[in-house]
């Protein structure tokens, strides 16, 4: 994207919209409005302005019980961007945001969707994914409910409408490209560096799990094995199979592992999808059956994860809920 010229005028702010659900994910808004923020304070000149918007307006909590105001969504929204953040469960009702989507594209506003938002806005419209993107946790939820196998597993996508987003880290990226449009470029630089943010991503940039290179274990070896099993949760692949990809025999695998990792390449790889079960368990409406599948466990999923985590999935669910409803009763 071509910055603005350094010599750009002050001209009017532009404005944005950004719409959050109960438990709204605090680090995407934080992405979000420091970047809007920075860019005022470095430009010297109000380049954006923002306000909170939901569905019935007054206070909404985020995920980690921080609260923000927000005003209801307006009939006929005069904005440039309108952002929507994901908020860890992409079947919330507050997610449901055709009519409201439909009001912004159609007065050229910029339709900007993270992470679970994006998942919902795919999941609505029913039919291939391939040109969208969304958090690669959320293409389970795709996968075992829709059958779309497409979806994108780069950090941003743009079909000309909608952009949408995977969210968390990915959301500076993201904005910068936003101020980009908007900045000089030695402003654009600076808020970049300001955030610490010393490579601004390409949206092309494939998301870890998705496909990007794992650089994790200092061993060549076992970072090729390591990636494999990221790559491969939902159909796990055989440990034989892993080292022949990997081209080190199965017993060195096994060397490697104990050494390094202090653990089996299968003790490893049951752990890595056990962690990938739990997080849908817990952030996804997903049947327990559905997270099984999804993580490799054809049978047996339960006692596994009982094993492990000291009790049965459906009791850990019924935990987190019960945590969600007092800190909401907490919150009023």
């Amino acid at each position: 994207m071509r910055a603005a010229s350094s010599q750009t005028a002050v001209r009017a702010p532009q404005h944005c919209n950004i719409a959050v659900a109960d438990g709204f994910v605090l680090t995407e808004m934080a992405g979000v409005v420091d970047v809007l923020r920075l860019a005022n304070r470095l430009s010297g000149q109000d380049v954006f302005s923002w306000r909170y918007l939901s569905h019935f307006g007054g206070p909404i909590s985020s995920s980690s019980d921080a609260v923000v105001q927000t005003s209801i969504f307006p009939t006929q929204p005069d904005t440039q961007y309108l952002i929507v953040l994901g908020n860890a469960d992409a079947e919330h009702p507050d997610l449901t945001m055709g009519v409201v989507l439909g009001r912004y594209s159609s007065r050229q506003s910029r339709v900007i969707l993270l992470s679970e938002a994006a998942t919902r806005y795919i999941a609505d419209r029913g039919q291939s994914a391939a040109n969208y993107t969304t958090h690669w946790e959320n293409r389970a939820i795709l996968r075992e409910r829709l059958g779309l196998f497409e979806t994108g597993a780069a950090l941003a996508a743009d079909d000309g409408v909608v952009m949408t987003c995977a969210g968390m880290g990915a959301t500076v990226d993201m904005m910068l490209s936003i101020a980009a449009l908007h900045l000089s470029s030695a402003a654009m630089m600076t808020v970049a560096d300001v955030l610490l943010h010393e490579r601004i991503r390409h949206f092309n940039t494939l998301q870890p799990y998705a496909g990007r290179a794992v650089h994790a274990t200092g061993d060549d070896d076992l970072d090729v094995c390591v990636g494999l099993m990221q790559s491969n949760i939902e159909v796990p692949l055989p440990i034989a199979t892993i080292a022949t990809q990997a081209k080190v025999s199965k017993r060195s695998l096994e060397r490697k592992f104990h050494k390094i990792m202090q653990t089996t390449p299968n003790g490893y790889y049951r752990e890595l999808r056990l962690a990938h079960a739990n997080n849908l368990l817990l952030n996804t409406n997903m049947t327990i059956q559905e997270i099984g599948l999804a993580t490799g466990f054809s049978s047996g999923f339960a006692r596994v994860y009982r094993t492990v985590f000291g009790m049965t999935p459906n009791a850990s669910r019924q935990k987190r809920i019960g945590r969600r409803e007092n800190a909401s009763y907490g919150a009023n």
